[in-house]
């Protein structure tokens, strides 16, 4: 908790720095037009990598697969996103940091590392948690359901 209350008072202190800095050296307008220049780069680039993993979800998903990797990249698109669209530096440097296919995947590879990815599909045949024994697989576990109301 207490790091999430000092991302929150650094990093717009850091921001508020760096555009002063630079603001001073280039020019507040031209800073002004480099702040609008990587949102637009930044949501360019967001459409179309936002667009491919989503196709790639959905073919797994056709496929009868778990889009779990795809998934998390979209999760992770949609936070850079918000960042490049937020006035800084320090925040479009991360933001296109996600961006990058090979560093968003390394960081997704590391989060599905640490978590245990169970298919509803496949434990309702046999795979997976039984009722009544355990865990099979070793890990926490949420349950839920999902219906359509029609």
């Amino acid at each position: 908790m207490r790091f999430v209350f000092l991302l929150f008072v650094i990093m717009p202190v850091l921001e508020m720095w760096l555009l002063i800095t630079v603001g001073t050296h280039i020019g507040a307008l031209a800073t002004i037009g480099l702040v609008l220049l990587t949102a637009f780069i930044g949501v360019t680039l967001l459409r179309e990598q936002g667009f491919d993993t989503l196709w790639r979800g959905r073919r797994k998903f056709e496929e009868g697969q778990l889009p779990a990797q795809e998934i998390a990249e979209g999760i992770i698109l949609a936070v850079s996103g918000a960042l490049l669209l937020t006035p800084g530096f320090v925040t479009d440097a991360i933001g296109f940091a996600g961006l990058i296919p090979l560093v968003r995947r390394a960081v997704v590879k590391g989060v599905l590392s640490r978590m245990v990815v169970v298919d509803a599909q496949m434990q309702s045949r046999g795979f997976g948690r039984s009722a009544g024994r355990g865990d099979s697989v070793g890990g926490d576990f949420i349950d839920g359901e999902s219906w359509d109301e029609k």
